[in-house]
């Protein structure tokens, strides 16, 4: 059962009305935005700037590598993102989202919550879109991976100090990123071929994609369904998940932390 249909399982259950869901699209047609039919698709590639392209037909899948102490907000926000997404006039999921590992052994992740990795390195379906979050056991074996996959993905996002991990694959080298504030200068210290952008929520250059620290993941996976399905899209899924930060609309906004 996806998070939708859960959700309004759960409503009904305690006599809740299922108001919310279907307000999202009153709410969209009263301001003149398309919330379905044919002419849906042309009208969010309109609005899409820096665009991906999404698939004909089937869900985009997105890999989460993951290891010792995975930070839960770095790849559950992100995560909750994607299969949230609501795209006027497509039915079903947009994302199919699953974690990969060296093994699949069970992972402390932060906190000391345990995670059974869906795939290994070697069985993981092909991904368009990976989320790298922070972690401390990431291997040889993850940066292959990374590199691998990478040549064929729309976009190779870093979340927090996961920066460093993307960083270190060497895909980084002449490009452009950010990361957690409290890392900008053990950052630039150690990858100086990397042009760090402080003050950066999120950073896009070319198929990779860098966001600042913890809760600036989920801006940036906002801005990754933008990128693919429009503004309205991103707007509606921030809508359903009760989100009200704006920084996915403005990679500047963690301008604060340049200090």
């Amino acid at each position: 059962m996806d998070r939708r249909k859960l959700m309004k399982n759960s409503a009904a259950l305690s006599l809740a009305p299922a108001i919310p869901f279907l307000a999202i699209d009153t709410l969209f047609a009263e301001t003149g935005a398309v919330s379905s039919g044919s002419g849906a698709a042309g009208t969010q590639l309109k609005d899409r700037s820096n665009p991906l392209n999404p698939p004909e037909q089937g869900s985009i899948p997105v890999a989460f590598p993951i290891s010792r102490g995975a930070v839960i907000i770095d790849f559950c926000g992100p995560w909750e993102v994607f299969n949230s997404a609501d795209v006027p006039g497509h039915q079903g999921k947009m994302f199919q989202t699953y974690t990969v590992a060296e093994t699949l052994e069970p992972i402390t992740a932060g906190g000391g919550m345990k995670i059974i990795p869906n795939y290994t390195f070697e069985t993981a379906p092909p991904p368009k879109v990976v989320v790298i979050p922070a972690q401390s056991g990431s291997t040889e074996a993850m940066l292959k991976w990374i590199r691998s996959v990478t040549k064929a993905t729309d976009v190779t996002m870093s979340v927090c100090v996961g920066a460093f991990l993307l960083a270190e694959t060497g895909l980084l080298a002449g490009k452009s990123a950010t990361t957690f504030h409290e890392a900008y200068a053990r950052f630039e210290a150690r990858y100086p071929d990397v042009h760090l952008k402080r003050g950066a929520r999120f950073v896009e250059d070319g198929n990779l994609a860098s966001a600042g620290g913890l809760s600036s993941g989920i801006d940036l996976a906002i801005r990754v369904i933008e990128r693919y399905y429009g503004r309205e899209a991103a707007e509606r899924t921030t809508y359903l998940l009760e989100y009200q930060g704006k920084g996915w609309q403005d990679p500047n906004s963690n301008a604060i932390y340049t200090r």
